[in-house]
């Protein structure tokens, strides 16, 4: 890969792993097996974006919103990634990459935290990506808690209400030390972003697919960074800018 390829790829990538519960139906499986089914898919998606060096992957696990779920599905996600925690980090370790979790642990139960923390710790010092999986987050809670934690410091004479801006209310974000999400997937034929990482995602370009999560393979995560690459990012300006731009550089 030459140095042109890596500055067209994403530095960041968020997946919407959606389509679970329509792949078991349409494979006339049981309650649950969509799930079971997908959680085999990220790891050869993980081992891409490394091999790309992508430097940060988040997927979305189970939103602020999926408490809303029946139990039994609640409980089985649950316990899918209890698994998937146990599994990834030896897979962590081997290829050098950091596992963190974002979202409101505090309906997890606390076996469950204390595993999450248990990855976190073990996984520190890696730096060759970063895999951030969301529980129970939701892109309005990220910034309700920021707010508040805000607000707290400015109460206790940490901060000026005049330093507020968008460069210090972002350093109370999740993720706020790794780069702005590049490039948001979605599988599933649903063209919404569900309450997912709305700071990060604000200038995020956006890839829908009808795939569902279960059929998603590394083969379209490669579509996706081509068209990525194809694509021209603004931020606000004009196609004239930023062509000067490229041209003065």
């Amino acid at each position: 890969m030459t140095a042109e390829d890596i500055t067209h790829l994403p530095k960041h990538v968020a997946i919407i792993m959606d389509g679970n519960n329509r792949f078991a139906k349409k494979n006339q499986m049981q309650k649950g097996d969509g799930h079971r089914e997908g959680k085999t898919v990220l790891d050869p998606i993980v081992e891409y974006c490394r091999q790309e060096k992508i430097r940060a992957l988040t997927v979305f696990a189970f939103s602020s919103e999926n408490w809303n779920r029946p139990q039994f599905e609640v409980d089985l996600l649950m316990k899918l990634l209890e698994d998937t925690i146990h599994e990834q980090i030896p897979r962590m370790e081997r290829f050098e990459i950091s596992l963190r979790f974002i979202g409101d642990r505090s309906r997890l139960s606390p076996h469950l935290r204390e595993l999450m923390l248990h990855a976190e710790q073990r996984t520190a010092k890696f730096t060759e990506m970063t895999l951030c999986i969301a529980v129970s987050y939701g892109g309005m809670w990220d910034m309700a808690q920021a707010a508040k934690q805000l607000a707290a410091d400015v109460v206790a004479n940490k901060l000026a209400v005049d330093d507020i801006n968008t460069e210090c209310f972002a350093n109370y974000i999740s993720m706020s030390d790794l780069p702005p999400v590049d490039l948001l997937i979605r599988t599933g034929g649903d063209f919404r972003l569900s309450n997912f990482l709305l700071w990060q995602a604000a200038y995020a370009e956006l890839y829908f697919t009808q795939t569902l999560w279960p059929e998603f393979t590394v083969e379209e995560v490669e579509d996706a960074f081509n068209v990525f690459a194809g694509r021209e990012r603004r931020f606000g300006k004009t196609s004239e800018q930023i062509q000067q731009e490229k041209n003065e550089n």
